[in-house]
């Protein structure tokens, strides 16, 4: 039977060039399908990656107990000196690696759109840097303390008109100054505009509150020292989470929507290309009707004609798939964009992100629509009545 098989698939891949229209039509379908799936849930998993590499295993955030985000958090002078003071945090010669921040929202235009977006906007203190070293200035300067001028993330300088190098933005009630554009390797933080907490506190009316201290531990491994002192202390009412963790939690949402949405359009889609793969193997199967009965008639068995027939399928899908993917890759992979994170209502930039596993669903959803659609065809052409086909000589 192995050797059945072998000879009839062989025999009918090389006639695919004299089916190449009909075969063609059901590789694009496929690919189109796996083109858009990879597409589409490439947003998720480059939204979750931007996301989840904001911060490093050392650096923790507090917030007031019971906020789940920055902008619902309040945080008293007092209360941000005592956090600052705790115990396991890293200490240079400034003092406690800790910046208490104030997060704020304002309005830009998208460059692509022209519509408004939610940006954020952090006022920070000089400990910001220190706690967030991936951040580096890469053109112009850093902002100069008590003064009204602005750091630009490269992603919101990208993405947003009006934060290119030295220009002017009234945002509040200020007249801000772009004097400086930053990166941090990807993260979360290029999609924001950094100012002195103290220019922003009376810019946004915030008088002497705070939202979040971010700071870095001594160690990793002195988080439970730190969260457990604050969390025990009577003068406070906070919470202390990782900012890996923070960050990661804040993506689920978009993630699961894009996840889903994504899912949903490949089944739909999918649908229709399995529709196409089974056309064209019934296609296939009637122009053969009379080599395959003149196999039978020589002996050959039915299942050879079933895998036979399958193979066939499955090899168109596979191309289809790879196609499908490939051109994901290159058309979407990296490719930047912004949206709105509905867990913060801002907007978060990040890169389009085309991993080897989807490439490797991409191809999976391929060979299962290959599958599909070749099974009924096969089933025909191993049933096929071999004194009926033979008339047709």
């Amino acid at each position: 039977m192995l050797r059945q098989t072998m000879v009839i698939t062989f025999i009918y891949l090389r006639s695919l060039p004299q089916r190449l229209g009909a075969s063609l039509a059901s590789a694009v379908g496929v690919a189109g399908v796996v083109a858009v799936m990879v597409a589409v849930l490439s947003i998720g998993v480059g939204f979750r990656e931007t996301l989840k590499n904001t911060g490093s295993p050392d650096s923790v955030l507090v917030l007031r107990s019971g906020s789940d985000t920055e902008l619902s958090s309040v945080l008293s002078l007092e209360a941000t000196r005592i956090i600052a003071n705790g115990p396991g945090l890293a200490r240079t010669a400034s003092g406690p690696v800790a910046s208490a921040e104030v997060f704020a929202i304002v309005d830009l235009l998208k460059r692509s759109t022209g519509t408004k977006a939610n940006v954020p906007l952090r006022g920070v203190q000089a400990a910001a840097f220190d706690v967030r070293r991936r951040v580096k200035i890469t053109e112009g300067r850093m902002f100069e303390p008590g003064r009204n001028e602005i750091i630009a993330g490269s992603g919101a300088r990208s993405q947003f008109s009006g934060v290119d190098l030295g220009n002017t933005l009234r945002l509040g009630e200020v007249q801000w100054t772009v004097v400086g554009i930053f990166a941090a390797e990807g993260s979360a933080s290029e999609s924001e505009l950094w100012c002195d907490v103290k220019v922003l506190q009376p810019a946004y009316r915030r008088g002497g509150s705070f939202q979040s201290v971010y700071a870095r531990l001594a160690s990793p491994d002195q988080f439970d020292t730190f969260k457990n002192a604050l969390m025990d202390d009577p003068r406070l009412g906070v919470k202390v989470l990782r900012e890996q963790e923070f960050y990661a939690a804040q993506s689920q949402m978009l993630t699961g929507i894009v996840m889903g949405l994504g899912s949903l359009v490949t089944i739909i889609m999918g649908v229709g290309a399995i529709f196409g793969a089974l056309n064209t193997m019934y296609s296939a199967v009637a122009s053969r009707s009379r080599e395959i009965a003149t196999l039978r008639a020589l002996g050959f068995g039915g299942v050879p004609v079933v895998i036979s027939v399958l193979a066939e399928s499955l090899v168109l899908s596979l191309a289809g798939g790879l196609i499908g993917g490939l051109g994901a890759y290159f058309a979407f992979n990296g490719y930047q964009a912004a949206t709105l994170n509905w867990q913060s209502f801002s907007q978060v930039v990040f890169s389009f992100k085309v991993t080897p596993g989807l490439m490797l669903a991409g191809l999976a959803a391929s060979l299962i629509m290959g599958l599909v659609g070749g099974l009924l065809p096969a089933v025909r052409a191993a049933r096929l009545p071999i004194a009926t086909a033979l008339r047709q000589l």
